[in-house]
C-alpha cells in the first residue's frame, strides 16, 4: 500500500522569489550598498521579531498598522511579540540600547530584508514584503535632509530605474499639527456620516490619517480640506524652504505635495515619496522622512533623524520592465557562457579544473556530467549556453580541447587556458 502524496504550497501573500527574478534583487542591493556606502552609511541587521509595544510606540495605535496589519502574538513567556511591519522602529531601538549616540554624530545605517503586515494581498502588496531602507541620527539641519533625498534618486538611478517622480512636503512639528489637527476636525465634523468607519475613528485619534485614506468618498471630501502648509510655524517654514532651495540648487526635479501625509504617526517636518506611474494604485516605490522625536520616545537623548524605506518587490517590477533587464538576463539570466562536456572520469577531472579557473574569472561554467554526448549537448542547447567545450580522451592526450559556439556555429580546438578568450570575441 502506498503512502498518501503531500503537497505544500506557501502561505497567502507570501510568496517565493525565484531566479530570474533573484538577478533584479541582487541588482538593486548591490546599487544601494555602492551608494549608500559612498554616503557613510554602513549596514545594521536588526530582528525580524520585537517587543509589540516597540511599534505601538512608534507607530501609533490609530494607525491602520497597528490596528489592523501587525502579525502579533504572546510567547510561551507571555510576552507580546510582532514580527517588525516597518524598519525604522527596530533601528531607533538598536541606536539607544548600545548606546550609539555616545558616538559621533551622524550616524548613518542602511538595512534590508522582510517586513510583515497581515493585509489582503494585491498587486504590489503582499502580507511578507522586503524593504532596503537608511536612517541618519544626529543631524538637524535641512542639508541632511536634501542629502538623504539626493541619496535616494542616485541609488534608484544607479539601479537602473527610470520614470519617477519625487514628491516633497512638511507635515510641521508637534505645535504646528496640534493647531492643524483643530482645523482638519472642525473640516471633517460636519462631514463625519459621509466618512467610512476608519475615518470616523482616526476623526478622534488622528484627523491627519484621514487625508491618507484610500475610500473614493474619502477622497472626494478631503480634497478641500485645509492645508498643513497654512499651519506650519516661521521654523518649520524656513527649514523646508531650505531643504527645497537645496534639491533646486542640485537640479534634482520635485514636486509639492500639500496634501502627503505618513501613514506613521513618528514623522515630523520633511516628508517625501517617490512614485512610478507604471504601477497603478499601489504607485509609491520609496518613501520617508524627518522623525526628531523618536530616539527620545525610546529612552534615548534628544536626538535629530531621519531616514526612508523603498519597496523591493516594487523595485524588482520596475527593472523587470526596463531595457537593462534584456541585457542583465542576456549576461547573467541563468544560462551559462560556458558548457564542458567531459567524456570519462579523466575528462571530469580536468573539466573541474578547467571550470574552476573559467569561475575565478567571474564566467559562469555548468559542466554536464550525466548522459551520453548527444544528450549533453542538447543540455547545452536547451541551457542557452554560448560555448560548448568537449573533454575526451583524444583532447586530454593532445592537451587541446573542441569547442563550438552555439549561436555562430563556429567551433576549433583551443587550449584550456585560452577558453576565456573566445568569449571576448
Amino acid at each position: 500500500m502506498t503512502k498518501p502524496r503531500f503537497t505544500f504550497s506557501s502561505l497567502k501573500g507570501i510568496p517565493d522569489v525565484l531566479p530570474p527574478e533573484t538577478i533584479l534583487w541582487n541588482k538593486i542591493e548591490s546599487a544601494a550598498c555602492e551608494v549608500f556606502g559612498s554616503c557613510g552609511y554602513d549596514e545594521i541587521r536588526t530582528p525580524v521579531m520585537e517587543p509589540s509595544e516597540l511599534f505601538l510606540r512608534s507607530i501609533g495605535e490609530s494607525s491602520d498598522i497597528v490596528a489592523k496589519e501587525m502579525y502579533s502574538f504572546t510567547d510561551k513567556g507571555g510576552r507580546g511579540i510582532s514580527l517588525r511591519p516597518e524598519g525604522t522602529a527596530g533601528v531607533v531601538r538598536a541606536y539607544v540600547e548600545h548606546n550609539l549616540p555616545v558616538r559621533p554624530a551622524p550616524q548613518k545605517f542602511f538595512y534590508r530584508g522582510p517586513m510583515f503586515r497581515y493585509e489582503r494581498p494585491q498587486k504590489g502588496r503582499q502580507r511578507q514584503f522586503h524593504q532596503i531602507g537608511a536612517e541618519c541620527f544626529g543631524a538637524s539641519h535641512p542639508g541632511m535632509d536634501a542629502e538623504l533625498v539626493m541619496m535616494l534618486m542616485a541609488f534608484l538611478e544607479k539601479a537602473g530605474i527610470s520614470g519617477l517622480s519625487l514628491e516633497m512636503n512638511s507635515i510641521g512639528c508637534p505645535e504646528c499639527r496640534a493647531a492643524f489637527k483643530e482645523r482638519l476636525r472642525a473640516y471633517f465634523g460636519p462631514h463625519l456620516p459621509e466618512l467610512c468607519p476608519d475615518c470616523n475613528r482616526r476623526f478622534e485619534q488622528n484627523p491627519l490619517r484621514i487625508l491618507d485614506c484610500k475610500v473614493e468618498r474619502c477622497i472626494e471630501i478631503g480634497a478641500d480640506a485645509p492645508l498643513i502648509s497654512e499651519s506650519l510655524c516661521p521654523e518649520c517654514r524656513r527649514h523646508f524652504d531650505s531643504v527645497l532651495a537645496l534639491l533646486t540648487a542640485m537640479k534634482t526635479p520635485y514636486a509639492v505635495n500639500p496634501r502627503m501625509v505618513r501613514g506613521l504617526d513618528y514623522y515630523t517636518r520633511t516628508v517625501f515619496e517617490v512614485k512610478s506611474g507604471r504601477l497603478g494604485a499601489q504607485n509609491a516605490v520609496a518613501a520617508g522622512g524627518r522623525y526628531d522625536l523618536l530616539v527620545s520616545e525610546f529612552g534615548g537623548p534628544e536626538t535629530p533623524a531621519l531616514g526612508f524605506a523603498a519597496g523591493m518587490e516594487r523595485l524588482a517590477k520596475l527593472l523587470a520592465e526596463e531595457t537593462l533587464f534584456k541585457d542583465l538576463m542576456e549576461k547573467t539570466g541563468g544560462q551559462p557562457e560556458v558548457f564542458i562536456a567531459p567524456l570519462g572520469d579523466a575528462a571530469g577531472a580536468a573539466a573541474l579544473v578547467s571550470a574552476g579557473l573559467m569561475r575565478s574569472r567571474g564566467i559562469r561554467v555548468e559542466i554536464g556530467w550525466d548522459g551520453s554526448l548527444k544528450s549533453k549537448l542538447r543540455r547545452a542547447d536547451k541551457m542557452g549556453a554560448k560555448l560548448v567545450v568537449i573533454i575526451g580522451e583524444d583532447e586530454l592526450k593532445s592537451g587541446m580541447y573542441k569547442w563550438k559556439d552555439l549561436k555562430s556555429g563556429e567551433s576549433g580546438e583551443i587550449g584550456a587556458a585560452e577558453i576565456p578568450g573566445l568569449l571576448s570575441r
